[in-house]
């Protein structure tokens, strides 16, 4: 098992490597200049004189390569350079957001979860009834909703409720309340973005649930736990539900890592300021410094994602062996 962590654990540099070469690179193809950005936002005429100054001091005009060599030492080095557009260390404008997106993430993997396995499960025992018609009906709403649609019901849900039972209309608060801080502050701003976002995710991970039970219930050792006289809710919980989680976790473990970097729209519907919201600034800036450390750290996160999955895959089979 320590051979395999370590063996993907090497595996993972090549991985990278190749993944900053082609950020880097090919966010230079990009059309755009965060100079002439940066100098028409000012609202002041730019002469080419500024532009080439604000490349200059950029470090823009010099050769690729060690434009290249300065991105990836900053990972040795821990420096990863300044935004291009705000001027901040970049190690700082990711912090601020990180722990944003990843506990409404972690909430929102929760969410899901909570609302996948129970139904999943239910509707492969209840198969071809008004039960199994119901929850199928259910995820198929989930997936066919936008997000941003979703979002906004919630909001104005909430407006709504607030002003009939209270009077005032009431809307989760913008500022950002660290849990350690202001637990119940904290859940008030983030329960309904994970809330939205769970049950879209969750209805991909229901309709997996659903068809792993199913198939695990076909399965002759199922028949023959139930032959022996054992109790459904031991078939199902113990024969059946255990085998029939692996291509559960793998989809659930690849929506947790597309929601810490794919939460655009849910932060911009309720006003959060994450990684997502981030990644459309810096790309609309054509700051090259911040969005290239971007999509570096989402690559790192669904490499060490598809780790633990396969590591969780030994553990939930006992004939999956790494050695």
């Amino acid at each position: 098992m320590y051979q395999y962590i370590l063996k993907r654990v090497l595996l993972m540099i090549p991985t990278l490597i190749g993944a900053a070469v082609l950020v880097f690179f090919l966010l230079r193809l990009l059309p755009g200049d965060v100079c002439e950005v940066r100098l028409a936002g000012s609202g002041l005429y730019a002469s080419q004189e500024d532009i080439d100054i604000c490349r200059k001091n950029l470090g823009l005009d010099d050769p690729l390569h060690e434009q290249f060599i300065d991105f990836v030492g900053g990972y040795f080095t821990g420096d990863l350079g300044t935004s291009m557009w705000t001027g901040q260390p970049v190690v700082d404008e990711i912090r601020v957001r990180f722990k944003l997106t990843l506990q409404l993430a972690i909430m929102s993997t929760l969410v899901a979860v909570m609302i996948a396995v129970p139904l999943g499960i239910l509707s492969a025992i209840k198969q071809n009834t008004w039960v199994d018609y119901l929850v199928r009906a259910f995820s198929i709403v989930g997936i066919g909703i936008p997000s941003f649609w979703l979002g906004i019901m919630v909001i104005l849900g909430l407006l709504v409720v607030s002003q009939a039972l209270f009077g005032v209309g009431w809307m989760p608060p913008i500022n950002y309340v660290s849990p350690f801080d202001d637990l119940w502050g904290n859940l008030t701003q983030l329960i309904w973005p994970a809330l939205a976002t769970g049950y879209r995710y969750s209805a991909v991970a229901t309709r997996m649930t659903r068809s792993a039970m199913l198939e695990v219930l076909r399965e002759d050792y199922v028949r023959t736990a139930r032959a022996k006289g054992l109790r459904e809710r031991v078939v199902v919980n113990r024969h059946a539900f255990k085998n029939a989680l692996l291509p559960v976790v793998t989809i659930i473990a690849i929506e947790f890592a597309f929601l810490m970097g794919g939460l655009v729209v849910t932060e911009q519907v309720f006003n959060l300021n994450g990684l997502g919201k981030l990644f459309v600034d810096a790309i609309g800036n054509q700051d090259f410094a911040l969005t290239q450390h971007l999509v570096m750290l989402v690559v790192l996160i669904f490499v060490v994602t598809n780790l633990v999955v396969d590591l969780l895959y030994a553990w939930l089979d006992p004939r999956i062996r790494y050695s």
